[in-house]
């Protein structure tokens, strides 16, 4: 008999809430569930924010967010769903930036605490009550914490960057010329 204790429960509380928030924000990019725009109209808005092609912009977030949400709710490829849902809020948390901290004024306190939440899980691992666990860890390796972290840290480096790129050139565009030829 396997006898759980409260780190257990905790991670399984932690896990569930953390992974169906991000599943269901994945699904409102997805399938424009839950009152979402679906992909159409979240392309839209990710283009306007400086995420180029939007569409496609949408189908990885949306794949990050439900995917991620619903392996880490299950327990089951820890690592990478942490590592997946962190790097598509890391993503969030950039377009918010400007806006300061408090989501309240539209920051990215929100945003930022889901990619922390799921981070955390993927280092502290999904505990005995879970997939993971039930499958004697196969896609729960200690290696796969430090690599799925890592890349998912260098593709959310490299897609904030670009879009950071574009929104600097778009400003610079909109920019009344200082002389008149």
């Amino acid at each position: 008999m396997t006898c759980y204790d409260r780190r257990d429960l905790g991670l399984l509380l932690l896990r569930l809430g953390t992974g169906g928030v991000l599943a269901a924000h994945g699904a409102q990019k997805l399938f424009g569930w839950f009152g979402g725009h679906g992909l159409e109209g979240t392309g839209q808005f990710m283009e306007s924010v400086g995420y180029a092609p939007g569409r496609a912009s949408a189908t990885a977030a949306g794949l990050a967010e439900t995917g991620g949400g619903t392996l880490l709710a299950l327990g089951l490829a820890t690592p990478a769903a942490g590592a997946a849902a962190a790097g598509a809020m890391a993503g969030a948390a950039a377009i918010l930036v400007p806006n300061g901290f408090f989501a309240q004024e539209g920051g990215y306190e929100y945003a930022a605490s889901l990619g922390l939440a799921a981070a955390g899980l993927a280092v502290a691992g999904p505990g005995r009550i879970s997939l993971d666990h039930a499958l004697g860890h196969l896609f729960d390796r200690g290696w796969m914490v430090p690599a799925a972290l890592a890349t998912a840290a260098a593709a959310a480096t490299v897609v904030v960057g670009a879009r950071a790129k574009r929104v600097r050139a778009q400003k610079q565009g909109e920019q009344e010329p200082l002389f008149e030829e």
